[in-house]
């Protein structure tokens, strides 16, 4: 490796483990994330999901897959007609993005060893510090590394980590070309667990730990086995921070960071609706129309080609968007005495003596509200309106066969609309999961799912 130090590969696997699993690894939740990357037989491009817990991992890639998919030069009109050939270098592209996004030099790859074989130049996963004698040439192939067959008994946890070697390459313009190379690896029963410690030891451990906030948090939950906000983000944004909101918080004196820039694919989540969390503009509004939506327990992604999805936000949108976080149900109207809260939340004068005449003004009748289309033709009546169409459609994918229509990985087709407060452009009875999420970007949304049957969340 030239002059690559042995500490930069040779990780002690007891640090790589308790970072990922904590302190114990359950069999059964150890079972579930061991599975590879496979695309559906239903839809060609639509990796599947086996059982709960890898959407933390599956998902990104799916999400990034999809962005190169719906928006590369030369994309495809129909992707139902996309070859396995094709659909494998959309993957190979996103895994290679997903390095990149970390900003590492050097990527670690970590492979299976052969049984009854040494591993030739590999370095072996030590449990203590390693030697580093064996550390293999950089950019040297990984083709003698046989991936573990999808068929046949699986490995216990001790077996299938006791089993690991590494190398090393330079993260150069052939990184795609090399991870093809190793495509198995990826692709076999424990592909999933694979790439996601290579992404681990390539941007480092200590690395991780210094961005997340507790580092005694396990980036896979021990008990329930899915993946941690700080492990959906390190695929997602290349950080593995615990927060969805822009930049750094302080909190008591507690320096608590979140998403540092825009990304190229965004999240919404329902924990938000519940209040758990805050997320912020970086990935409401990512540079492609692409979402992973999060649930309780599981991540999907909602996608659409309608680039004005996240164009940058009208002077309007902005001010329909902040007087609506000051009405949380909805009913569009604030109460007056929050005016001033609203006015300067929208970087607007509100001095007390004006605050007080614009109150009397927007609330005439002294019912102590002020509506929202009042308030709107008072300060942004010449303003823009957004350049969202009417409607406009949009995809889900769900990659668990238990959660999809007739037990099929497919996407899903819906037809939306974002309705503004007292417009009815569409009525429904939706209550779902789905929908409560979007409002979280779109209060006004309203889909009309393919089948009349709203994609779960879950």
């Amino acid at each position: 490796m030239g002059d690559t130090r042995q500490e930069d590969v040779a990780a002690p696997l007891e640090d790589l483990l308790t970072l990922v699993w904590g302190r114990n690894i359950r069999p059964d939740v150890f079972n579930r994330w061991s599975q590879g990357f496979e695309f559906s037989e239903d839809e060609p491009t639509a990796l599947i999901q086996h059982e709960g817990g890898p959407c933390g991992v599956i998902v990104p890639l799916q999400a990034s897959l999809l962005k190169n998919l719906l928006f590369s030069e030369g994309a495809p009109e129909q992707w139902s007609n996309m070859t396995g050939e094709q659909a494998k270098q959309l993957l190979l592209l996103s895994l290679c993005e997903v390095f990149e996004l970390c900003g590492v030099e050097k990527v670690v790859l970590v492979h299976q060893c052969p049984k009854n074989e040494k591993g030739g130049e590999d370095l072996p996963m030590e449990t203590g510090e390693g030697s580093g004698e064996n550390m293999a040439e950089e950019g040297q192939a990984t083709q003698d590394a046989v991936p573990p067959e999808v068929e046949g008994p699986m490995a216990t946890v001790d077996e299938f980590h006791q089993s690991l070697r590494m190398r090393q390459f330079s993260c150069t313009d052939n990184l795609k070309s090399t991870l093809e190379g190793s495509y198995e690896i990826f692709h076999g029963r424990y592909g999933v667990l694979l790439f996601l410690y290579s992404v681990i030891l390539s941007k480092g451990i200590e690395n991780i730990k210094n961005e997340v906030t507790d580092p005694t948090e396990p980036l896979i939950d021990s008990i329930h086995g899915h993946g941690s906000q700080s492990l959906i983000n390190l695929l997602l944004t290349g950080y593995a921070v615990s927060h969805v909101w822009d930049g750094d918080q302080d909190v008591a004196g507690l320096k608590l960071r979140g998403i540092p820039k825009q990304g190229k694919v965004g999240f919404l989540t329902l924990l938000e609706h519940l209040r758990y969390c805050e997320v912020g503009s970086y990935l409401k509004n990512p540079e492609f129309p692409i979402w992973i939506l999060g649930s309780e327990t599981h991540l999907t992604v909602l996608f659409s080609k309608e680039m004005t999805l996240v164009a940058p936000e009208s002077r309007d949108a902005e001010a329909r968007r902040i007087f609506k976080s000051f009405d949380p149900e909805g009913n569009g109207f604030i109460s007056t005495i929050l005016l001033g809260d609203v006015l300067r939340a929208l970087d607007l004068c509100a001095e007390e003596e004006y605050v007080d005449i614009m109150q009397k003004k927007l609330d005439a009748e002294q019912l102590g509200i002020i509506v929202l289309e009042q308030f709107m033709q008072e300060f942004f009546a010449n303003e823009e309106k957004s350049p969202i169409p009417e409607s406009f459609t949009v995809y889900h994918y769900n990659g668990l066969k238990r959660s999809s229509n007739n037990g099929k990985v497919q996407y899903q087709e819906g037809k939306a609309m974002i309705q503004e407060l007292g417009e009815v452009k569409c009525v429904t009875t939706d209550n779902s999961a789905i929908k409560t999420c979007l409002a979280t970007k779109w209060p006004g949304i309203e889909v009309l799912w393919d089948n009349d049957i709203s994609p779960s969340l879950n």
